[in-house]
């Protein structure tokens, strides 16, 4: 499950408790990635949204958009590598994605970049996506993702979070 929410007041709230409503979709491990514009926070672990989160961690989740993500493993490991939304430094800053969905050219697109020297953390086809935003050399943040989309192929739905907004594909 995925969920993408923006220009929120308790946006980690409100993603608490879309995660919680679509916790049948993804039993395995929950996250979300917020931002207040400046700064982008974060919190992934195994287990049920209930167990995941409290007032704490949610207090912490600072800012006014978020993305969150349910895990339901199809592709990759249960480890907390492959726990999302996965989160990247790259050169227009930092990006967060929320992926539910296949790639069917993602182990070939993988090999290819582990040819070209690029490093994977995880297992998961969703950090495909990810590198191929990151290597691209269109200029802002919207032309790397639409960049890095028009190379896979499947059927997904995506969520991404920069510093300053979402987008949905």
């Amino acid at each position: 499950a995925v969920f993408g929410g923006y220009g929120m007041e308790d946006a980690a709230q409100i993603a608490y408790l879309c995660l919680y409503a679509l916790q049948h979709r993804g039993q395995e491990a929950s996250g979300i990635v917020t931002s207040d514009r400046g700064r982008i926070y974060e919190h992934r672990d195994f287990g049920l949204v209930g167990k995941v989160y409290n007032r704490e961690i949610l207090a912490g989740l600072k800012g006014n958009m978020a993305i969150g993500h349910n895990r339901y493993s199809t592709m990759g490991l249960s480890t907390a590598a492959n726990i999302q939304p996965l989160l990247v430094d790259c050169k227009v800053g930092h990006i967060a994605v929320a992926h539910n969905g296949n790639l069917v050219n993602a182990v070939e697109l993988r090999r290819r970049m582990e040819a070209d020297g690029s490093i994977f953390r995880s297992t998961t086809d969703s950090e495909v996506i990810l590198h191929l935003i990151a290597r691209s050399r269109a200029g802002t943040s919207d032309e790397m993702i639409a960049d890095g989309l028009r190379q896979v192929e499947g059927a997904f739905s995506l969520v991404f979070l920069t510093k300053d907004k979402i987008i949905a594909a």
